[in-house]
């Protein structure tokens, strides 16, 4: 018996030592997200625009996390992240990538032609000579016969460029063009091997780069239609290949240079390489799942790469940043920039606070800053207010290390004050409960309006998150007000129709109203009525009393999930069950609401089918139910398939799903190992244990979880 045991705990030991030094990376495929949904069944509606539809707009370069440099081909300027699957050439290799339509700095690409035509100078690739891993990206110039293979470091680029024997050795330099439009732009040769200057798009970036042919000269060339610049180097017809090291900064070139200095001088290519390698495989490891298929963990580790990645250093080694004022400051901190909150305010920053809390509490510090150096306003980004929800939970959730006041007197000013700089439409939400739209008929998807009822849906929900925090540092009076605020939600919302409903200026709602009808910012913000249902996540029980009993409320979503979209096409809304759209993200907190109704089961069916078939669609396998935004698709994916959600991420709290995998563990920041362990095959959730104890309710709160117990969800064959 004793040599039994002993053979078992041999066993146990050893395969957790082969798990833990399983290599992790491998199942990142840094591809996915980049196609594009082209076929009816995938779109579920017939594509008769020549503009492709939304992809996920993810970027397959070489990036470590939050890094300054992302450096990844581009064959589409003014397209997402740059990078389509489907297209053919490369112009050039860019080094700062976000998947939304803007950055794209200093695009750089190898040739060896005699002459370059400036209007034509794009080279064919296929995929069948392409690989990227995190890291590192190859791909095989077909124009030219370049091997390009492309790593990187926090602030710095690497390029190796393998060339024909014999062939002179060129590098265009397209400083007019990036996703922006190029204010001015700078390029000289500052040494025997350097070069140097900047690049005015979207934020000056500024660079430093070392090769080790010596440059010859730079010269400009213009063709009918087009600038770029040439550096050409001396004795470049030899077999060695062209390796560019390149320091970027968002301060200055002396910035640049000591980025370059300090994180890349002294190594080689297979050393960089190595090392990013490494760090991806070290964030990686904090989740390390058991069970389930090579697909289930290529799509989970891939989508936990993505998460990472946004949002992005802007300071130095020596952690000098320029600030909103456009000075040069030092506050001994990292700087980034601001998240994509009305994207990954719902999963993706609570993640990252998660696993990489050092590095949210810097974002928040950051976002502090900029908030007191723009008149007095936390930032926010397209539409919402919801940075109040990120300082909030991040709070609650315990991570310290930013100041709470501070924070505070910039989201209490956002939820109180109209002024630029704040929430648009405060005024009349302040005054009135929410925000009026315009009576009209017959919108055109594209039209900008106020987006009204979901600016309102919205306020309610940060205002509840700002409230919150009022009451941690004892502000009662403010506490009570916002509270009151974050009820506003009820006042939007129909009971004729089940619906939430624009309303205008003399307080009746619209006349026009299709629940089925998607808008871009006439009543809702990229959705329709259906999609901004429910939202109210800081008080279900007062959601369910807006409808005459649980069963409405069940019939309501059992009608959403399976009737057919009515085949709008709109580029940004795809992938769909019904009526509801995994491929934006208004909706993705709706299939929960299932939970407070009394078929969990429900729920389940629908988060397996989004998990199982919405995350690698397409021809190729590479596309995403829609774009990524940051992050936030991926985040989605991640927590789900860990068996959680933050169904409202101001609340310490996470919802508990039925997890892809037999077991997840979590490495906290404590020290402690959050445990996840999966018993039954089913979609129904019969019980679920912590620490051996029974929890009562579908939540576990975040203080539960950072005591580094086990949860164990036992579960059985549920009825869709």
């Amino acid at each position: 018996m004793k040599r039994s045991a002993l053979l078992s705990v041999l066993l146990v030991f050893f395969t957790y030592q082969a798990w833990a030094t399983e290599n992790l990376t491998q199942y990142v495929n840094p591809f996915l997200g980049t196609a594009t949904l082209w076929t009816q069944q995938d779109l579920q509606y017939e594509r008769k625009r020549e503009t492709r539809t939304w992809g996920g707009e993810t970027f397959p370069g070489s990036s470590l996390p939050h890094a300054m440099v992302q450096l990844t081909p581009v064959t589409m300027y003014r397209s997402g992240a740059g990078y389509q699957y489907e297209d053919k050439q490369i112009y050039g290799f860019a080094h700062t990538c976000k998947g939304h339509w803007n950055l794209l700095h200093l695009p750089l690409l190898p040739t060896n032609a005699e002459r370059v035509n400036a209007d034509d100078f794009a080279s064919p690739f296929s995929h069948h000579n392409e690989s990227a891993h995190p890291g590192y990206y190859q791909v095989y110039l077909e124009r030219y016969g370049i091997n390009a293979e492309l790593t990187s470091t926090l602030r710095c680029g690497y390029h190796k460029y393998t060339f024909k024997p014999g062939d002179q050795k060129r590098l265009i330099a397209d400083m007019t063009r990036t996703n922006n439009h190029v204010r001015e732009w700078a390029i000289e040769k500052v040494g025997e091997h350097s070069f140097s200057g900047y690049q005015h798009a979207d934020g000056k970036i500024y660079f430093y780069a070392i090769s080790n042919y010596a440059v010859d000269h730079i010269g400009r060339l213009q063709g009918r239609n087009h600038t770029v610049s040439v550096v050409d180097f001396k004795n470049s017809n030899t077999q060695q290949p062209l390796e560019l090291k390149i320091g970027f900064s968002f301060v200055s070139v002396a910035g640049a240079k000591a980025n370059l200095e300090a994180e890349m001088r002294q190594k080689d290519f297979e050393q960089v390489r190595k090392e990013a390698d490494q760090t991806w495989e070290a964030l990686l490891n904090k989740i390390q799942v058991t069970g389930g298929t090579k697909r289930q963990k290529q799509l989970f580790y891939s989508c936990l790469y993505r998460s990472c990645l946004w949002p992005c250093l802007r300071s130095d080694v020596n952690k000098d940043y320029t600030d909103a004022r456009g000075n040069t400051v030092n506050n001994g901190f990292h700087y980034y920039t601001n998240p994509s909150f009305w994207d990954d305010y719902r999963n993706k920053l609570v993640l990252i606070g998660l696993i990489e809390p050092e590095i949210t509490v810097d974002i928040l510090r950051s976002l502090i800053d900029e908030g007191e150096k723009r008149n007095g306003y936390m930032p926010t980004f397209f539409h919402g207010d919801h940075a109040s929800t990120f300082v909030a939970g991040s709070y609650r959730r315990g991570l310290r290390g930013f100041d709470l006041n501070r924070a505070y007197q910039l989201i209490l000013k956002n939820a109180t004050v109209p002024g630029k700089g704040g929430r648009p439409y405060l005024d009349e939400y302040l005054k009135q409960g929410w925000i009026a739209e315009k009576d009209t008929t017959q919108v055109p998807y594209y039209d900008e309006y106020k987006a009204a009822v979901t600016k309102t849906l919205e306020y309610a929900y940060d205002d509840y998150a700002t409230a919150q925090v009022a009451k941690i540092l004892g502000d009662t009076k403010n506490y009570k007000l916002l509270m009151k605020h974050s009820q506003n939600y009820k006042n939007v919302f129909d009971p004729s129709t089940g619906f939430f409903r624009g309303r205008i200026a003399d307080g009746s709602f619209i006349k026009e109203f299709d629940p089925y009808y998607p808008y871009f910012a006439y009543m809702y913000r990229e959705s329709n009525a259906w999609n901004n249902l429910f939202f109210a996540p800081h008080d279900i029980p007062s959601i369910i009393g807006l409808y005459p009993n649980k069963k409405t409320i069940e019939k309501k979503l059992d009608k959403m999930f399976s009737e057919p979209w009515r085949g709008y096409e709109v580029e940004n809304l795809t992938g769909f069950i019904g009526n509801y759209c995994h491929g934006n993200q208004p909706g993705h907190s709706i299939p929960y609401m299932y939970y407070f109704v009394g078929r969990q089961d429900k729920a389940q069916c629908v988060l397996d089918s989004i998990m199982n078939h919405y995350y690698d669609m397409g021809e190729d396998r590479l596309a995403l139910a829609g774009m990524d935004d940051a992050g936030e698709m991926s985040s989605w994916f991640v927590f789900n398939a860990m068996g959680l959600y933050t169904l409202s991420p101001a609340d310490p709290e996470y919802i508990v799903t039925v997890p892809l995998f037999d077991q997840v563990k979590l490495k906290l920041n404590n020290g402690k190992t959050f445990t996840i362990r999966k018993q039954g095959k089913g979609n129904q959730i019969k019980r679920i244990e912590y620490g051996g104890k029974r929890l009562k309710g579908w939540f576990i709160q975040d203080a539960a979880l950072q005591q580094g117990r086990e949860l164990t969800i036992v579960t059985a064959p549920g009825d869709c």
